[in-house]
């Protein structure tokens, strides 16, 4: 049952990013799991539990946690371990880099949870503004809840040359190569209560037409193909 994340959690994240190396974590590795680990593990099944009650089935897959442990592929600055940990929930895909998920992520100044790609495809992109030209009214009756809520802000590269857009409305979204609803906060009270988990529930539940929405789009004909 997570009961909040606390003050010792922040501090083995602050810890860490100061004394990343194996020596370091592993006489620290049992602070881990106790303050860090088992409480984010916690929260990424209660918010799927809840999310699943709130909303129905959607057909996520378990929540994954990602591995304090980098790749060691990618490790060129000589420190193998992150200083934040993640989760996400998503729909089963062969090409999870292109598909819409929820997360939510705590690091040592900040936490924050939305719903976006991790790095679209053209393709993708293109099968979206393509919709959007189509049936612009549509996505304008899902977005405009969204942002009259004023909790996410919509984060995502943007083309250097603006393309022209079917309304005003959907400019911010239109023009971006991947893009992401993120809601941002720095640490405090709220990251160490329960009422956490209702908190990214009741968000995550207020983007369920825009993820069944986004689902949808690599289904869409290739517009290639179309011309």
């Amino acid at each position: 049952m997570f009961t909040g994340f606390s003050q010792a959690t922040i501090d083995f994240m602050w810890e860490l990013r100061f004394n990343n190396n194996r020596t370091w974590f592993l006489e620290n590795k049992e602070r881990f799991q106790r303050e860090f680990q088992v409480p984010m593990n916690e929260l990424a099944v209660q918010v799927f539990d809840g999310i699943n009650d709130k909303c129905g089935e959607r057909g996520f897959i378990p929540p994954r946690v990602s591995r304090i442990y980098k790749d060691a592929r990618r490790v060129r600055d000589g420190q193998p371990y992150r200083d934040h940990l993640w989760f996400t929930l998503e729909k089963p895909s062969e090409d999870w880099t292109s598909s819409p998920v929820f997360w939510f992520e705590l690091s040592p100044e900040k936490w924050s949870y939305g719903l976006g790609y991790y790095q679209a495809k053209a393709l993708t992109m293109l099968k979206f503004r393509t919709r959007l030209d189509k049936h612009t009214k549509q996505f304008e009756k899902i977005a405009e809840p969204i942002i009259q809520r004023g909790e996410f802000v919509i984060s995502g590269d943007e083309y250097a040359r603006k393309k022209d857009v079917p309304s005003p409305k959907t400019e911010e979204w239109y023009n971006r190569k991947s893009f992401s609803l993120v809601c941002e906060r720095a640490n405090g009270e709220e990251l160490f209560a329960p009422r956490l988990v209702d908190t990214i529930v009741d968000g995550c539940a207020s983007l369920m037409g825009l993820f069944d929405y986004l689902s949808t789009i690599d289904a869409d004909p290739d517009p290639r193909e179309q011309a």
